[in-house]
């Protein structure tokens, strides 16, 4: 990663952070690896760590002082079977509840050509050893099983049921970050607030991409049956391009496609940002702003999409309830996804000021 120069010594600390985690792969599906990572990580900070199906529960000294999620599984292949390769999140199986009219899906469609000569490695998905690095040589649609497959190079070898991985490094340039940032980006703020004192509670989940992530913190909710109106969903938001991402520092949303948000933390974080002048955006506002300029054009209208917190109130009856905080991007589901380091700070900024009072 090239120097960020002159950049503040926490900024520094935090991209330490961020360049570990994304050099260890965590495929939607093959996340066990990951979890005994960060488990690591937390608890290498003096932070509880509990790892349940699906789920790593971190608590301070005081858990009840925040309550942070994020997903933590990434986009990568799938060995289905003698050196065929499909996307992991869209094998049959696992396609959850997609429907073809979100701005994710509909980005991730365009998307194929980038894919082209990408390295990737495979490894095991308990332990995460690597077992061998490859270059994918061409990725396709397949119609009749409404997927996409890859032909890799270098991986003939494997069986199939391994995870494997896009290689991947993060790269820094004119005040951008790149790589796959999505969601590892909100693991790292996540580490990053342990270390600066953040001492209350955060849900790593685990399948996220294929609809799954919210069942396992429901789980745990009604396991120790807890309410809340304050859980914070930390993740990465889609914009088609930097003009449209970089209208807002931080995204917030009102709702999505399965419930509306109702939560303090809505205002509390508007305050913060009118405090320190930071620009936020609503993104279901901005949907709906687009799907008013397509409907006039007879165009197809986007959905709302579905997020963890929209899922978790829907299937909660509202008893847990919260809002999402994410970062405005643009190279959505690649290795290139792009945020600007400025929302970095910004975030950084609201949610040091939420939570550690500075």
């Amino acid at each position: 990663m090239q120097e960020t120069g002159g950049e503040p010594e926490e900024i520094g600390r935090f991209l330490d952070i961020l360049k570990q985690l994304i050099r260890t792969p965590s495929v939607v599906g093959a996340e066990h690896s990951f979890f005994l990572y960060l488990k690591r990580e937390l608890e290498e900070r003096g932070i509880s760590a509990t790892l349940y199906e699906g789920l790593l529960v971190a608590e301070g000294s005081e858990p009840d002082n925040g309550m942070i999620s994020a997903h933590i599984d990434r986009h990568g292949l799938i060995c289905t079977g003698p050196n065929e390769f499909q996307y992991a999140a869209f094998i049959a199986q696992n396609r959850g509840d997609l429907t073809g009219d979100s701005v994710a899906e509909k980005t991730y469609k365009d998307i194929i050509g980038r894919f082209m000569n990408q390295r990737v490695q495979a490894y095991d998905p308990w332990s995460g050893a690597y077992l061998g690095l490859g270059e994918i040589d061409s990725a396709y649609m397949c119609e009749r099983r409404l997927n996409l497959l890859f032909k890799v190079k270098g991986l003939e070898h494997l069986y199939a049921g391994t995870p494997v991985a896009y290689v991947d490094t993060l790269t820094y340039e004119d005040g951008y970050l790149s790589a796959q940032l999505d969601n590892v980006l909100s693991a790292a703020i996540i580490l990053f607030l342990y270390e600066r004192g953040y001492q209350g509670r955060a849900f790593f989940t685990a399948q996220e991409e294929v609809g799954k992530s919210w069942r396992y913190l429901l789980e745990w909710f009604r396991g120790h049956d807890l309410s809340t109106d304050s859980l914070l969903v930390l993740d990465t938001s889609p914009y088609p391009g930097r003009v449209a991402a970089e209208a807002q520092h931080i995204v917030l949303r009102n709702k999505d496609a399965n419930a509306t948000f109702v939560s303090p933390l809505t205002k509390q974080i508007e305050t913060i940002c009118d405090e320190f002048s930071i620009k936020y955006g609503y993104k279901d506002a901005f949907i709906e702003d687009l799907n008013r300029e397509f409907l006039a054009q007879g165009k197809p209208l986007y959905s709302l999409g579905s997020t963890e917190m929209g899922r978790l109130a829907k299937a909660s009856d509202g008893t847990i309830q919260g809002t999402t905080f994410q970062l405005p991007t643009t190279g959505y589901h690649t290795t290139a996804e792009t945020v600007s380091l400025e929302s970095i700070e910004k975030a950084l900024k609201i949610l040091e000021t939420l939570y550690l009072k500075v």
